[in-house]
């Protein structure tokens, strides 16, 4: 009974802390499986911890956490292990085995609810939730809140698209206009890159005229209903601002650096910067994303804009989980951030280091900062709405740009997005694999048929070297492995099997 007393104090009990750069006025614990808030002189101690970072940051968060060790006035000492996982593999992960997955981990905001539902999140507790909306952007705080609950730390605030263009091809007087930039790449005979076969980019046209796509989750992370308008008289209008580029000959579906290869427009983000800079030199010119034109109204092109999180693993100490809360408040703070921007380029979510004169003075985030007023801050999204929704851009450049076709195209897209909700059980619990198998373009899921974890397809394919799939459940990205893509390495002809359970995926020759 003691101990349980001692348990429910602490769980009770609110701490001040020192993040990097945040005043020692608020605290903030790990609620969750065990984990709450405790006072400064009960969190005295070692802990070993375990922690995923992008490779790129491994050496980086070592020293941050060396310095927290130093800082912070707790009696804290972290015997930390980082570990190269990146942000888009970590849920994976974590998902296929929680307890063996990092206490703190580096994640894309767009698996927040995968990570929710397999209880891989701890919930932040009341000063930790305080701390989070007293330092960030809206958008970042957004990015971590599933129903009224926050989950995780924002860690940036950069993850989205704008505008590279060559200016010896496309003056500035013409970057507002997206006709007007078609026009000038039509007649130098060059590209404009912008990946509309994919979800995250088109979207960007329905937006910019007012749509909106939200899926709702109740607590526990779960999809239970879409408020989604695309299929509108404001997604027609966008539909024929996006038929204007995908059916112009100039438009390529790319967001890779691509001036080397023709291209005097590229739709990209932070992460090209070098390589474009590189390419174009003094011609290269950053801009928010231009607007289109339909029966004489202007249409500013939209765009997600995205975040990348730090979570917590749920502890069954509760004041290890405290701890671990204070360690990632630390390492999501100001100067923390700040320093992840001078050395890799990542914008910060946080509104101090925003307003840093380096950061502003950075011409990407600059024209990331200047598309976030038409950006909507990308919510957590059911994982089969990419493949639905990217399939609006092929109906799209398929037509013949008339109302009645557009209009069918979005019909389709709506009729796509409410049979996620009619989907049987053994439909959403099976597995099937999709990928370039058969020169198919990931539009196709395949069948697989299990026995007991193992999920074997249905047929053997004969593959080449190099061909790439994945295995994911209920036709969705929220499950998927492996983390990346399996690539064949010698060519054959195979079943593909997966086992559930580890999330290992392999080929069996066929006899």
């Amino acid at each position: 009974m003691k101990k349980l007393l001692a348990l429910i104090l602490a769980l009770a009990m609110a701490l001040t802390f020192v993040a990097c750069g945040a005043p020692a006025e608020t605290g903030g614990g790990s609620e969750g499986e065990g984990g709450g808030e405790a006072v400064g002189n009960e969190l005295a101690g070692t802990y070993d911890v375990v922690i995923w970072a992008p490779e790129a940051a491994v050496d980086l968060t070592k020293k941050q956490v060396d310095d927290f060790n130093s800082s912070n006035e707790y009696g804290i000492t972290v015997n930390a292990t980082v570990e190269p996982v990146s942000e888009a593999d970590a849920a994976t992960n974590m998902i296929t085995d929680v307890q063996a997955g990092g206490d703190l981990y580096f994640f894309a905001q767009d698996q927040l609810s995968r990570l929710i539902q397999a209880g891989a999140l701890s919930k932040l507790g009341a000063s930790a939730v305080e701390f989070v909306k007293s330092n960030n952007n809206a958008a970042s705080i957004l990015a971590a809140q599933a129903g009224t609950d926050l989950y995780a730390y924002p860690l940036t605030a950069d993850n989205g698209y704008f505008m590279y263009y060559d200016k010896s091809v496309v003056p500035e007087s013409d970057i507002d206009s997206l006709e007007a930039i078609i026009a000038d790449c039509e007649a130098a005979g060059k590209n404009i890159s912008y990946e509309l076969e994919n979800a995250w980019y088109n979207a960007g046209f329905f937006f910019g005229t007012g749509c909106h796509s939200d899926w709702v989750t109740d607590a526990d992370g779960n999809f239970i209903s879409i408020d989604d308008d695309f299929n509108s008289d404001k997604g027609l209008i966008a539909a024929k601002g996006l038929y204007k580029i995908v059916s112009s000959k100039s438009y390529v579906s790319a967001s890779t650096a691509d001036f080397a290869s023709g291209s005097a427009v590229v739709i990209t983000g932070t992460w090209n910067y070098s390589t474009i800079k590189d390419q174009l030199g003094d011609n290269m010119g950053v801009a928010d994303l231009p607007s289109f034109e339909v029966d004489g109204q202007s249409y500013h092109i939209g765009s997600y804009s995205g975040c990348k999180l730090m979570g917590v693993k749920p502890q069954t100490d509760a004041v290890r989980g405290a701890a671990l809360a204070r360690l990632a408040q630390y390492l999501t703070g100001k100067d923390c951030q700040l320093a992840r921007f001078d050395s890799f380029g990542w914008g910060p979510s946080n509104n101090e280091a925003l307003a840093d004169p380096a950061v502003a003075a950075d011409p990407t985030l600059a024209a990331l900062n200047e598309q976030g007023n038409y950006a909507v801050p990308q919510p957590n999204i059911h994982g089969s709405w990419w493949d639905i929704a990217k399939v609006i851009t092929t109906d799209v450049k398929a037509s013949d740009g008339s109302d009645e076709a557009l209009k069918a195209a979005l019909a389709k897209y709506e009729e796509s997005i409410q049979a996620v909700f009619t989907m049987s059980d053994d439909v959403k619990n099976a597995f099937t694999v999709i990928g370039s198998i058969n020169g198919d373009g990931w539009t196709l899921d395949l069948p697989m048929t299990a026995d007991g974890d193992v999920w074997t397809s249905d047929e053997a394919y004969t593959m080449d070297a190099g061909v790439e799939f994945k295995c994911r459940q209920g036709k969705s990205w929220d499950v998927a492995y492996p983390a990346d893509n399996f690539v064949v390495e010698t060519a054959g002809t195979y079943y593909i099997q997966l086992n559930a359970a580890t999330g290992e995926v392999s080929l069996v020759p066929a006899e």
